[in-house]
């Protein structure tokens, strides 16, 4: 069950707009950060507040690489796997952080913190090998520099998601 206080912000979202519709897939991210993850309850809740039937949502939510309806950990490797960072060595990034993260694309480290997954183009194609944590990218990578990324991680307390 959506808290008050977010069921709130979303009614007054949705009021406010001539399209609600429109807001699908933001009211999808609000409902992921303050959860985690997408799940079917709020996945539902969400599609009840718009005027949509929860398989509308769940097509919306299917088609966005950033949308997780799985949990997933405190941070998501995202490995750009684009044409350009194809011919970049897209792959032997993702083995290694495989390796070394002892996960496949799309599982999550025991522990819980780190979940790996591919995505199309993100944009940075001048910087390939390209990959993307929670968000932040990361160009131009190495062996060495992902070492270094995911130390400093592993050191950093990720910021505190409701819900979580």
């Amino acid at each position: 069950m959506i808290p008050h206080h977010l069921l709130r912000e979303l009614q007054k979202k949705i009021s406010a707009s001539d399209h609600p519709k429109e807001l699908a897939v933001e009211v999808m991210y609000t409902l992921q950060s303050h959860y985690g993850y997408l799940s079917d309850e709020a996945l539902i809740e969400g599609a009840e507040l718009l005027g949509l039937a929860p398989l509308e949502l769940e097509e919306l939510a299917t088609f966005y690489d950033f949308i997780y309806r799985e949990p997933v950990g405190k941070y998501v490797i995202h490995v750009c796997d684009s044409t350009v960072c194809w011919m970049y060595g897209h792959q032997s990034i993702i083995d290694y952080i495989s390796k070394k993260l002892c996960i496949s694309l799309g599982e999550t480290t025991g522990d819980g913190f780190f979940t790996l997954l591919p995505v199309c183009c993100i944009g940075f194609c001048d910087e390939a090998p390209v990959m993307l944590v929670n968000g932040k990218p990361y160009g131009h990578l190495t062996p060495e520099k992902i070492d270094r990324i995911l130390e400093e991680l592993k050191e950093e307390k990720p910021p505190a998601v409701e819900g979580r």
